[in-house]
This record gives structure tokens, sequence and C-alpha cells, in this order.
């Protein structure tokens, strides 16, 4: 957690215009505590700290303890000293990185661009989810409740057109809160902070400025770039001033290569009734598969995640004769799966396909003697299609409506008249290993 200056009047609403805002911050709200608040449930509301011993530091606080003035990396005697109440829990340092491994995988599953920075916060560029998980704010309300409901802790995101935008935004939505700044609220919210909010902006550099009567970032940048230049040095003035007018081109770097794809469903009304289920399924291999091509990956196992009413949570996987990135292959080995899994009277709450043990296409997949070739040509056309005409624009056949799906295909009422024409992919299986489609009129 950021340790800088907020402004309380920053807190609100910029406007709902999210359309340039592709950033996201994710910052775990006092993460090593909400993680220890799971074991020790009596101890909420209460003054909380993990650290070490009477001579070692803060490492992190609940927010009834900051009321008292005790934060991070302060000494554990000073803690005392300000709550006298506080209690002290030894850090668990395995814990907390088998969490923020499960959370980082929630957030990976919205897109591959996501750069961890910490145990407890990472930057997202959803710019290319979009047309799959919403608008930035749709996407950030999702990955909040994911996290939540998966994790049984807060999160706290802040959405912004730049990097450090975001940071600032999501420092100013906790605790447990969500902050979008609009592109064009940029300069205002930023001229708003107080200086040291900026990054780079310690207390020796904030005494130089307060010497110029620099209180607020826009207070900065009506310094100029030539005065910061002359008072800083040429590298922190051209710095500060750049984000002081929220210029900041550095990009979303993905952290480290993707060994895993996949997507998976949390159901709010319980999902029954195995059709349905096999219809998520069969959503989730055609989204798996698209996003393994987009990449020129294949993959060499196909795993599924089962979480029951109860919050009983199972996962089994297969090893493939021969990697894939077909979603044909991928559903009928993920159905496969889960043919054999018991499902309890309830239902489910949690459904997921998951394409593991990645490896680079290298120009195509092999066919066994047995395999159709159509399939694959198939896929691919229907990529073409979508990237073209949209996500909307073309699905299989299986995930409309019963009434709503004849054997070659139907109309859809809800693109009645648009100028589209629609595949619909039936996948019912036709011997030997084939699957009818049909093309209805748009």
């Amino acid at each position: 957690m950021s340790r800088a200056p907020r402004s309380d009047q920053a807190r609100r609403s910029w406007g709902d215009d999210d359309s340039a805002t592709p950033i996201l911050h994710v910052d775990m709200d006092a993460f090593f505590v909400s993680v220890e608040l799971l074991d020790h449930p009596e101890l909420r509301g209460k003054p909380v700290a993990v650290g070490g011993k009477e001579r070692g530091v803060i490492a992190a606080a609940s927010y009834e303890a900051r009321e008292f003035g005790v934060n991070s990396a302060m000494p554990v005697g000073l803690a005392y000293r300000r709550c006298p109440q506080l209690v002290m829990l030894q850090p668990r340092g395995s814990v907390y990185r088998a969490v923020s491994r499960r959370i980082m995988e929630i957030l990976r599953e919205v897109t591959p661009r996501m750069e961890q920075v910490s145990v407890d916060e990472a930057f997202l560029d959803v710019s290319g989810a979009r047309r799959l998980f919403g608008s930035p704010v749709q996407i950030a309300t999702s990955l909040r409740r994911s996290i939540r409901e998966q994790e049984n802790v807060p999160a706290s995101i802040g959405i912004a057109a730049t990097k450090h935008v975001a940071k600032i935004a999501s420092a100013h939505a906790k605790p447990d809160g969500l902050l979008l700044i609009p592109a064009d609220a940029t300069l205002p919210f930023l001229h708003s902070l107080p200086v040291g909010t900026i990054s780079g902006v310690g207390d020796r550099t904030r005494e130089k400025l307060a010497l110029q009567g620099v209180e607020t970032v826009g207070d900065l940048a009506a310094l100029g770039e030539a005065r910061l230049v002359r008072l800083l040095g040429k590298a922190a003035g051209q710095h500060l001033y750049e984000l002081s007018m929220g210029i900041d081109p550095r990009p979303v770097v993905p952290s480290r290569e993707e060994k895993s794809l996949g997507r998976e469903e949390t159901f709010f009304e319980y999902l029954e009734g195995r059709r349905a289920m096999e219809r998520v399924l069969l959503r989730q291999a055609h989204d798996t598969a698209r996003r393994l091509r987009e990449r020129g990956l294949v993959a060499a196992t196909v795993a599924i995640k089962v979480r029951f009413a109860d919050f009983t949570t199972i996962t089994r996987s297969v090893t493939l004769d021969r990697p894939t990135s077909l979603a044909a292959d991928l559903y009928d080995h993920a159905q496969r799966l889960f043919s054999e899994v018991r499902i309890p009277s309830g239902g489910l709450r949690l459904l997921g396909l998951r394409a593991e043990g990645l490896q680079s296409a290298r120009g195509g997949i092999q066919l066994a003697f047995d395999d159709d070739p159509r399939r694959g040509k198939a896929e691919n056309a229907m990529d073409g299609i979508r990237k073209k005409f949209g996500e909307s624009a073309l699905g299989p056949a299986s995930l409309l409506a019963d009434d709503q799906v004849e054997d070659r295909g139907s109309r859809h009422p809800a693109s009645e008249g648009d100028g589209r024409r629609l595949i619909h992919v039936n996948y019912r299986r036709m011997p030997p290993n084939g699957y009818c489609g049909g093309i209805s009129d748009r």
C-alpha cells in the first residue's frame, strides 16, 4: 500500500466515461492482515498488525490500527506505544504467496497483459478484453467480486488512462473500493492532489518545492518544465513535470510467460442440470481456443475446475495425445472429465476450463490419421469472421436457446435485420468425428 498523502476530496465521482481508460491498478487492502483474518475471524474490527517481534517492523496493519497511526514499515515498539491494544501476528510468507498466486491467476483470466509489481498489486491493460468481458469499469467490478468470492479478501482498483494515475486512483479508492478517472478528468484529478502524491516526490524534494510555494500537483505543473529543471535537475525536473501533466507512456509489461489459459465462471444462482453445465464448458472451450490461436500457442493438457454449492472444489486434468488449439478438442476432453464428476444436490457455484502445458504452435498442429482437417479450418474461419464483425457475429448453435436451434442452424432474433450472416456450429457428434453447422441469414 502506498503511504503517499491522499485527498479526501479526490475520493468522489469524476465521471463515468471509461472509453479511454484501459489501465487498471489492482491493490489488495491490508493484504497480510486480510489473509490472517481468514483464520482469525474473531479479530475482525480490532486493531491488528502483521510484523516482527519487539525489534521488528510492521509489515501490514488493519484499518482499525491505522486510526491509531500504525503503518507499515513502522518499528513494532512505536506501534505498541501508539496502540497498546494492538494485536500482533507473526508473518506467514508461504500462506500470503499462495493466496497471491491464486489472485494473480484471477487477473490473468481477463488479460495476459498483466504486470505483477508486488505480492499484492498488479497493473492490467484491458484494451484487448473489452469484447469478451466488457468495459474497464465492468471488468474491475467483476474482478473485485471474483477476488472477494474466491479468496474472501478485499481489493481496491484504480482505472485510468495511464499507470501512474491508475495507481494513485487505487490508493484513493481504499478501502475496498473502485475509482475511475476518465481521460478528460486526468488533469483536474491530478492537480487537486497534494504534491507528495506524485511518484518521485520525497521529503527533500517536497521541501524544495515548498520554498517555491508548491503545495499541490497543480502548483507543480504551474511552475513549468524549465523552472523545475533548474530547481531539481534535468532528469527529475522533466520526470515530475510530465507526471504532473498526466504524461506516462509506460506500457503494462507482462511479468512472466503464460503457462496456462482458461476461463472460469462463478454463478450467483447455482447452476443445475448437466446440459446447462456442458454448454458453459463449450463456451469456455471456444473462448480459450480463440485466445490460444491469437497467441500462436497450443495446449498439451486440459483441466476443469468445479466448485459445489457447499464450496467444495475439485480439479481434474488430462494430458492430450497431441497439443491442440481447437475448441472441439478442448471441449471433448473437458466434457469427458466432467462426465466423471458426480454433481450433488444444490448444483454448481463455479465451473472452469483451463488449457495448460502451453507451447508454441510452430507453424501448425500435426493431425492424426483419423482427424478431420475441416475442424481447424472452420475454427480459423470463425476467428476471421469474429475479428471483422465482432464476437456476437458468430457462435456455436449449441449455445443458443433450445427453441432457437435447428439441426443445421437457425435465426437468432437478437440480430434480426442487422445485415450480417451467422455461422452456427452445432457440436453434436456426427461420425466420423465430425460436426454439423449451418448458415443463417442476418
